[in-house]
């Protein structure tokens, strides 16, 4: 295959400030498009490399504009030629998305519905798909690279990207709209403490505070709801972890992303075709404890698991770590209640709560705010046994102020004066706070 030639001032007929309207550029890549999957069918044109095909775009492109008389500026020809090399190696349109740093979440709605969250704000993206069946060949893709498969039969799939970012998406017959897609993306790297404080995500008392915990090997819950960064604060509280300690990580998509060299990564897995060999976290769980970890850490609980993660933290594997979706911190222990109770071991409430008790030590809450901001809401010490349960007690809390002019959210960390009873522990092991956090 020859390179293209650049196309001559004459071939542009004079129309560069003309340019193609969005109809006529959709239509342009889709014939170029059938045009080379009619001389090479799609598993030849994958095998080329890309630069080689980009040649052969660009000669196509090129004739194309030729004999139907069609304006392009070089600019357009670029596009052209760079969204179909998309089709063909990456994720179509989304490709553009992807590449964007700043977004953190890509939702599909529809071909035609796509929206996307920047700097924590919603905003409807500029892409578009050109049908319900493109949208599904681009799933179908994404989801066949993980090892893992949508159709009729299983119309609901859970994946993660090569960039470890976490899809789901579902088909109809349980979509009404046609196909739906949901990207949440993950930084490439783990935040540093520095970047913790200067994002306002917490002061510098809280983050000593919870340094002290993680290497005094306090058992700890980062607690929130969606997208308020519970895994984001997991990735950077893990950063404290000494190297010398074994992990074993249990997550049902991998999104922990930790520093230290001895780590294990454990990954729940969905049953084949027939309906066989399915991994469950629990099952994770099970065997993690055969491991010799020193932490054990689970990405989020949301199952039977959580009987066998209090076991183990009740039982030396001190210094474990999780994330579980609550409102509170005291929400968070009745949602491990109603998950125990999945377990079907007949344990009694009463009992259960017993066990979340002994086993955690501290509850950090994470908040998401309207205007995208993420931040540590609450830091609890877990207390002894009430009449309504687990008592709490709250370290630090965030107190809301309301709205500045640009309706950003104004607020400001506190302490609340007590000074939790695991100091102890912290000193045991040479780790002295001052004063000043506690003030």
């Amino acid at each position: 295959m020859v390179a293209p030639s650049p196309i001559s001032p004459r071939s542009l007929s004079g129309s560069r400030s003309a340019g193609l309207n969005a109809e006529r550029h959709a239509e342009l890549k889709t014939k170029v498009h059938r045009k080379l999957l009619q001389s090479l069918n799609s598993e030849i044109l994958r095998l080329i490399s890309k630069e080689r095909l980009r040649g052969e775009i660009g000669r196509a492109v090129e004739k194309l504009l030729l004999q139907e008389n069609i304006p392009m500026t070089l600019p357009e020809r670029d596009r052209v030629i760079e969204e179909i090399l998309d089709e063909v190696f990456g994720l179509g349109p989304l490709e553009t998305l992807m590449k964007d740093p700043a977004i953190t979440d890509i939702l599909v709605n529809g071909y035609n519905k796509v929206y996307i969250e920047r700097r924590g704000l919603l905003q409807k993206a500029s892409i578009q798909f050109k049908d319900d069946k493109h949208l599904l060949h681009i799933i179908e893709r994404m989801v066949a690279a993980a090892g893992r498969r949508i159709d009729e039969a299983n119309p609901i799939v859970a994946a993660r990207l090569a960039d470890g970012s976490r899809v789901t998406a579902a088909i109809p017959p349980v979509t009404l709209g046609g196909p739906a897609l949901s990207i949440r993306r993950f930084g490439g790297r783990v935040l540093t403490s520095e970047e913790l404080l200067a994002n306002g995500s917490l002061n510098r008392p809280m983050l000593q505070l919870l340094e002290g915990c993680v290497r005094a090997r306090l058992n700890l819950v980062v607690a929130g709801g969606s997208g308020t960064g519970k895994t984001t604060l997991l990735n950077a509280l893990s950063r404290f972890i000494p190297e010398t300690e074994r992990i074993v990580t249990i997550e049902d998509i991998a999104e922990l992303m930790l520093q230290q060299k001895h780590v294990v990564r454990l990954e729940t897995r969905e049953a084949n075709i027939e309906g066989h060999g399915r991994v469950t976290q629990r099952d994770l769980m099970i065997n993690a404890l055969r491991m010799r970890p020193d932490r054990i850490m689970v990405g989020e609980v949301r199952g039977a698991e959580a009987l066998d993660m209090l076991q183990a933290m009740n039982t030396g594997h001190d210094g474990s770590m999780t994330t579980i979706h609550s409102n509170s911190p005291r929400d968070c222990f009745h949602r491990i209640e109603t998950m125990v109770l999945m377990a079907d071991m007949g344990l009694t409430e009463p009992v259960i709560r017993q066990q979340a008790a002994s086993a955690i030590q501290a509850v950090v809450q994470m908040v998401r705010f309207r205007d995208g901001s993420r931040i540590v809401s609450s830091i609890c010490e877990v207390g002894h046994i009430g009449p309504e349960g687990v008592e709490l007690e709250e370290i630090f809390r965030f107190e809301h102020i309301g709205l500045d002019e640009n309706r950003r959210m104004i607020g400001k960390f506190a302490a609340t004066g007590y000074r939790p009873q695991f100091l102890k522990r912290l000193q045991a092991r040479g780790i002295h706070l001052p004063d000043a956090v506690f003030e």
